[in-house]
């Protein structure tokens, strides 16, 4: 039963990490969802402390993963257009075939939803920006927490390797 969950809790923190380049995976809730199934290893003893302070940070995270872009783009001048426009460019930017998609996605999206908008091109162009700069920074900090978490998963398996294996 160890091997179960420490097998599915490995792929949740895989996927957790690559959920933070994905915008349809939430990537740090599935790290915590892997957290949380090794704990739930017969073997491994619950740390309810642990496991509490993992899913606030995990909440935080994910907020200011929704909320991040949506500041960028409106600190640079952008609109609802243009914040939809970027979510639009990055899941386009994820299936197409292109090189750095994921990135030149949201940056055209919101450009693209600004000029829908009414907008003249050169606040459209900032709007972009700022839409661009806080995905960036959204992906980045989820990013951090996610390989975080698989770190901790990393070291808690490590202190159990001769029960769990």
């Amino acid at each position: 039963m160890d091997i179960l969950f420490f097998t599915l809790g490995a792929i949740c923190m895989l996927v957790g990490i690559m959920g933070s380049f994905l915008p349809i995976i939430p990537g740090v809730p599935v790290s915590w969802i892997g957290l949380l199934l090794l704990y739930i290893a017969p073997s491994v003893p619950i740390n309810y402390c642990f496991l509490g302070v993992t899913l606030v940070i995990a909440i935080i995270i994910y907020a200011l993963q929704l909320v991040i872009p949506a500041l960028g783009t409106k600190k640079y001048g952008g609109s609802k257009a243009g914040m939809w426009g970027a979510t639009i460019g990055l899941v386009v930017g994820l299936i197409a075939p292109i090189p750095l998609g994921i990135i030149i996605g949201p940056f055209i999206g919101a450009f693209v939803g600004e000029i829908i908008n009414k907008t003249d091109s050169k606040i459209a162009v900032k709007a972009a920006f700022g839409s661009f700069i806080g995905f960036l920074a959204s992906t980045f900090m989820e990013f951090l927490v996610a390989v975080g978490f698989f770190v901790l998963f990393l070291y808690k398996v490590w202190g159990y390797k001769e029960i769990l294996f």
